[in-house]
């Protein structure tokens, strides 16, 4: 069993890139079983991105803004997914965000987004969204072919499960900022 991350405490979220960290920011931990780990993100969440050969997308930014979004990454999955809320608190979308397994180490996880991803808009109907950065992040070595092939297999699968309304991350539905667990 991993080590568990308290509910209350602060984990450090770094992507890594060729295996170099790429970027780090802090989420608030609602909950971990060693499976599923429950994260916020909060408006404003400070970030930061090291210098690295390949720019990150979002590295003009100093912070997260403009949404507090909750994080849902569960051991073994090829995605995380992430339930999206306006500065309001009110619930905006979820988003299934195709990324490498998440790795435990050192009071910090690391994963990669891998580009390609699906919005799942408050009624049940979903889109693929940024399929076409798929081939450019290949061809530039953004992406391997070994973790396309992967997202491509795994997304068959989540958009199998959306399609059958099988989610299992429902148990986070009724959850809000607004309830004050961040």
């Amino acid at each position: 069993m991993p080590d568990l991350f308290a509910p209350g405490s602060s984990v450090r979220v770094r992507e890594v890139l060729h295996g170099t960290e790429w970027a780090w920011w802090d989420e608030r931990v609602l909950s971990d079983d060693g499976t599923v780990l429950a994260t916020v993100q909060a408006d404003g969440t400070p970030m930061s991105f090291p210098p690295h050969p390949v720019p990150h997308p979002w590295g003009h930014l100093d912070a997260w803004t403009g949404t507090t979004v909750l994080k849902l990454r569960r051991t073994g999955d090829w995605y995380s997914v992430w339930r999206f809320f306006d500065a309001d608190g009110a619930f905006v979308s979820w988003y299934v965000n195709f990324e490498t397994p998440v790795v435990r180490v050192d009071g910090a996880v690391e994963v990669n987004d891998l580009q390609l991803d699906i919005v799942v808009e408050p009624d049940g109907a979903w889109r693929w969204k940024d399929v076409q950065h798929l081939a450019p992040s290949l061809a530039s070595g953004r992406i391997s072919q070994g973790e396309l092939l992967a997202v491509l297999s795994e997304a068959e699968r989540v958009a199998d499960l959306l399609d059958r309304d099988d989610r299992w991350w429902a148990p986070w539905d009724d959850w809000s900022p607004r309830d004050g667990r961040i």
